[in-house]
Order: C-alpha cells, then sequence, then structure tokens
C-alpha cells in the first residue's frame, strides 16, 4: 500500500490505517526529520524479524534504534541519568540518536549484546502522529539505497518501487533527506557523537 501524508497536516483515518497495519504485525516505511526509515511495532516479534532480514542482519548483532512520541515513557526502555535526560530534552525532537543502556523492559528480540537501544523522537510530525496513535514506540531503521554514491532513498515513489512488494505500507512524506541523524553514545562518560549527521547538539 501507499499513502501521500502531508507533514502539516496528515489525514487524521491514514495515520489510523497506518497505525492498523503496524498493530497487526506489518513492517511501514515511512519519513523522518533526515532519512526515510523502515520499522515495526516493537512488541511484534515477527515484524521485527522481516526488518532484521530486509536489512541483511541477524536481531541479535543489529544494534537497534526505537522512535518515541516523547520522553515521557523512555524510563520504561532505558536508563537515563538526569544529565543526559537533560541533554534530550535540549535537542529533542530533533534530528538525533540517543544510544542508552537498556531496561529489561525492552523486548528479547531486540536486545543487542551491548544491551543499548538507540532512542528518536523527530522532528517530523508524520511519525510521531503515528507513534501515538499506535500507543508504544515504532523499531526504526534506514532505508538504504543500492548505490555506491548515494548512501540513502530520499524518493518516496522510488521507495515503493523498491520495497512495495516486501513491506506492508510506504507513507510518501515528500523527499527524505540524505544525511541521517546525529548518533550520541549516552553509555560513555562524557557522552560521545559516534556519528555526526544532521544534528548539532546544543
Amino acid at each position: 500500500m501507499y499513502l501521500r501524508l502531508f507533514e502539516d497536516n496528515p489525514n487524521e483515518r491514514d495515520v489510523r490505517r497506518a497505525a492498523d497495519i503496524l498493530r497487526g504485525g506489518g513492517v511501514v516505511i515511512y519519513p523522518t526529520d533526515t532519512v526515510y526509515a523502515m520499522g515495526c511495532d516493537i512488541n511484534q516479534v515477527k515484524a521485527v524479524q522481516r526488518v532484521c532480514q530486509l536489512k541483511g542482519v541477524k536481531p541479535e548483532k543489529a544494534s537497534f534504534s526505537m522512535i518515541c512520541r516523547d520522553l515521557s515513557n523512555i524510563a520504561a526502555y532505558a536508563k537515563v541519568s538526569n544529565e543526559v535526560f537533560k541533554l534530550m530534552k535540549h535537542n529533542l525532537p530533533g534530528p538525533f540518536t540517543f544510544v542508552l543502556p537498556a531496561t529489561n523492559r525492552l523486548p528479547n528480540v531486540l536486545m543487542n549484546r551491548r544491551k543499548t537501544i538507540g532512542i528518536r523522537v523527530p522532528d517530523n510530525y508524520i511519525v510521531r502522529a503515528l507513534v501515538e496513535e499506535l500507543g508504544g514506540p515504532l523499531l526504526t531503521t534506514s532505508v538504504k539505497a543500492d548505490d555506491e554514491v548515494v548512501e540513502y532513498m530520499t524518493d518516496p515513489e522510488l521507495i515503493y518501487e523498491r520495497y512495495g512488494k516486501l513491506v506492508d505500507l510506504v507513507i510518501d512524506g515528500g523527499s527524505g533527506r540524505n544525511v541521517a541523524s546525529t548518533v550520541v553514545d549516552c553509555t560513555a562518560d562524557p557522552v560521545e557523537i559516534i556519528r555526526q549527521g544532521v544534528g548539532e547538539l546544543v
């Protein structure tokens, strides 16, 4: 399925349809504030395995991130110090992935060997509305291009051509960017930027 949504005013009925697909164990491609991403409900084990298959990674070796609507229930999934929470609050919503120690409430299929999880709150209303409608976080991973020059796919119509038969829904939210989020390792002391992307920490 292919859905066109407008970031400043996504159609509520279409957002509900997309959330229903996720609840039913579907895999969805959607826009963020950086590159297009692929994801699923973190509690749908088979969907997580499908995402891993599409990315060509084993679940236990993958470094997963998840998209949250805001920071209100972060402590359920990650251990956050007051200092790190302040840093996240200053910079989110925004183009950052904060890597934190995972809690035991994180579904086992998402637990990597380092026992960490990346947290994203993108500055994109489409995906945040989707997470809010779903009622829980989305597993997320970037949609890469099969290209040596361009790293990420930015055109939703081309993404649909490539992935339309492999995923359950592609959400067209306009052109994506070709630079990913800035990754901040909060398990280090002091925190360390391990990938400089779009975001500049403040």
